[in-house]
């Protein structure tokens, strides 16, 4: 659940975004990530995370560059950026090894299960999943953009069934691993 909450400055940016406009929503966003870096700093058993210090950078780099630019994106070119930065997030993640993944299953779980065969390929399969699901909707954003007469719900419907898909993987994979683990011994 704690990795679902950190996809809420996306959430927090889709909401102001369409109430308030493109700087004040990335903004928004960049501060939700900020208090999720705070309080992990500060937390004891929690610690800092990829996907949190990457979240600020994308949002509060895109403010950034958005106010020092004066640029106005479109809705879909705004969601092209962020799915993209949030794609390339992963991805880094993957890059360093240390799926985005790992950090919040290890606050989840005891030390003695992080030596366990598989536990870090559970996370590595889950983070890839993850990538793949933004990839999708890293698409979908390109095809909206760039052929106009596509329907929004396509569009929607894309990410919709992206986000759930990964989320339901995250939910069984881990479980499944498990049982076909123990049936091996």
């Amino acid at each position: 659940m704690s990795m679902l909450l950190a996809f809420a400055p996306f959430i927090v940016f889709a909401l102001c975004d369409r109430l308030l406009g493109v700087v004040p929503a990335l903004s928004a966003a960049a501060l939700v990530s900020a208090v999720f870096l705070v309080r992990d700093w500060l937390t004891p058993g929690r610690s800092v995370k990829v996907l949190e210090i990457g979240t600020l950078a994308l949002f509060g780099g895109l403010a950034v560059y958005a106010v020092a630019t004066h640029t106005e994106w479109s809705l879909l070119g705004m969601r092209l950026r962020v799915d993209a930065g949030l794609l390339i997030v992963v991805l880094a993640s993957m890059a360093i090894r240390q799926p985005f993944t790992l950090q919040y299953a290890k606050e989840r779980t005891p030390p003695e299960v992080w030596t366990q065969p598989g536990f870090r390929l559970v996370n590595n399969v889950i983070t890839a999943a993850w990538a793949v699901a933004f990839g999708l909707m890293v698409l979908a954003d390109v095809a909206m953009v760039y052929m106009p007469a596509l329907p929004l719900w396509v569009g929607i419907a894309v990410t919709v069934a992206a986000i759930v898909a990964a989320i339901r993987f995250t939910q069984w994979y881990p479980e499944h691993m498990r049982a076909k683990f123990q049936a091996a011994n």
